[in-house]
């Protein structure tokens, strides 16, 4: 396969999985209440997949994502695209980064993705002017959006890797070393 092809099928597929996974929580999860907050899969889609493909595709996903989101939730438009954005870059900057390898990375992103997105949000609405009272009921409902939200990143984590699998670009870093031409075995090591 190609540069080209590649990018082009991994830009397939994370569209098809963001209708997917939005159309899933407007239709499905929202209706579901967990301790009294709902389950929010946007921004752990879109943190996930910065984490999987880098910053670019995390900000165009989240932009996109976002922008879905808005346009079906009849919201502000353009609010969870910004926040969604700097979700998906700043996770894609991990990635490029530090190159997280641990069991828990999905953990803690989604936590985080989740704290930014219902934190950002919320400071987003104050300052457009929207009358929501601030109260320990919003920080209540923030605190339990996160700890939801670092539940149901793991299973989701495992979904968006699953899914982007095949048309994932490679990392050099990643790559297996060759073997010496000269039949294996480093020049050090025969003595």
């Amino acid at each position: 396969m190609t540069n080209s092809t590649l990018s082009f099928s991994l830009v397939v597929r994370v569209a098809v999985l963001s209708v997917l996974i939005v159309f899933f929580q407007i239709g499905v999860v929202s209706e579901v209440p967990v301790f009294g907050v709902n389950v929010d899969l946007s921004p752990l889609l879109v943190a996930f997949v910065g984490l999987l493909c880098g910053s670019m595709m995390g900000a165009v996903t989240g932009f996109g994502v976002g922008l879905l989101v808005d346009l079906a939730l009849v919201q502000t438009l353009g609010v969870t695209s910004l926040i969604f954005t700097l979700i998906g870059y700043w996770s894609g900057r991990l990635l490029e980064l530090r190159d997280p390898q641990a069991a828990l990375t999905p953990l803690l992103v989604g936590a985080a993705a989740s704290a930014a997105s219902m934190t950002g949000y919320s400071l987003m609405e104050f300052l457009l002017g929207v009358e929501a009272p601030v109260s320990l009921e919003l920080l209540r409902q923030i605190v339990l959006g996160v700890i939801v939200g670092a539940v149901v990143s793991l299973p989701t984590w495992a979904v968006v890797r699953r899914s982007l699998q095949g048309g994932l670009p490679e990392d050099p870093r990643r790559r297996r070393r060759r073997a010496y031409a000269t039949g294996g075995l480093s020049p050090l090591s025969r003595a």
